[in-house]
């Protein structure tokens, strides 16, 4: 085992010692697999024939998945509604021994779920349920007694935020507040929604996309550096991480920036990578790693899933076999 190796398994063996909380958008992702061998006299669309059904964590979910899947101990804070597919998203994160404990049960909201229907290894299609709104005044109290009385137990606190309604700029206030005030690094997946509230935190990772909406009209792909440090600037971030899907992503610090490679994979389903990559980056971070040393541990890990299809985790014992080799 050569010098790296060792680095990554000392690394790597420190994740089951960290408690992490996940906040976020919750969603249940739901896959009917099948075969398709003719098409539809009713319509010119192909006939599935269903084989398997199953259902996962997605949203915040995934990201929580995918630290238990890593070892480390998981709570999760999100909002899902009294029915079935709540009840399928808290067994399946019940399953991994992720804590449910702080997750609120809404009446009159209904659980975002994302139907995927795949046919010889392709998606078909995917229907979405997620039509709600929430009045997050309502929940403010509940939110902030629930980081009060609970945040210390933590070595750090992830926000996932999918736009999906339950990140206002109150409750952004109260998880930054109190974190703040306990110490806690905050690492945050936003949407643009939201983009400029997130000051202050430890880490940042919007998508390339995300990034560029962000900049305005005065981007330009030559500049991309001169804006990634002006952002962490202006956000008052310690890390700011792009991810460039493809094309890797470019991580900006107080020594600068460096640009991490995407690894050599046949990328069959990029679907959930950047649950993989927030969750395997805030592990490592809390376990001694540097800030090159996560980011390529984490774009590692987004390589493995990526292999795969559908909104997978990553499983320990995958990364230590890339890791280690």
């Amino acid at each position: 085992m050569n010098v790296q190796s060792n680095r990554f398994q000392e690394i790597i063996g420190r994740f089951s010692e960290k408690s992490i909380l996940v906040i976020g958008d919750l969603m249940l992702d739901a896959y009917f697999w099948g075969k398709t061998e003719r098409i539809s006299p009713e319509a010119p669309v192909p006939i599935v024939e269903v084989q398997r059904t199953n259902f996962n964590p997605g949203g915040a979910g995934n990201v929580a998945l995918n630290l238990a899947e890593l070892g480390s101990k998981v709570s999760v804070l999100g909002i899902i509604g009294k029915d079935t597919n709540g009840d399928t998203l808290i067994n399946q994160l019940k399953k991994v021994k992720i804590d449910v404990s702080p997750i609120i049960v809404l009446d009159n909201y209904q659980t975002p779920t994302k139907t995927r229907v795949i046919a010889q290894d392709q998606q078909v299609i995917r229907i979405d349920q997620e039509n709600n709104s929430i009045n997050s005044k309502s929940i403010l109290t509940r939110f902030k007694d629930l980081l009060e009385n609970n945040l210390d137990k933590y070595d750090g606190v992830i926000i996932a935020d999918y736009n999906k309604g339950l990140f206002s700029v109150e409750i952004i206030d109260i998880i930054l507040n109190i974190t703040k005030k306990l110490s806690i690094p905050v690492y945050v997946d936003p949407k643009f929604d939201n983009y400029f509230e997130y000051k202050n935190v430890h880490f940042f990772k919007p998508n390339a996309m995300e990034f560029q909406k962000a900049v305005g009209n005065d981007f330009k792909k030559d500049n991309f550096i001169e804006h990634g440090n002006q952002m962490r600037q202006n956000l008052n971030v310690d890390i700011l991480m792009v991810t460039k899907g493809s094309e890797g992503a470019v991580l900006f610090t107080d020594k600068g920036s460096h640009s991490i490679p995407t690894e050599s994979h046949s990328a069959h389903d990029v679907s959930g990578a950047g649950d993989t990559v927030i969750s395997t980056f805030t592990l490592a971070d809390l376990s001694g790693a540097s800030a090159i040393e996560a980011a390529n541990i984490a774009n590692i890990a987004a390589s493995i899933v990526c292999s795969q299809v559908g909104v997978v985790p990553i499983q320990l014992d995958d990364l230590k076999s890339k890791l280690l080799s």
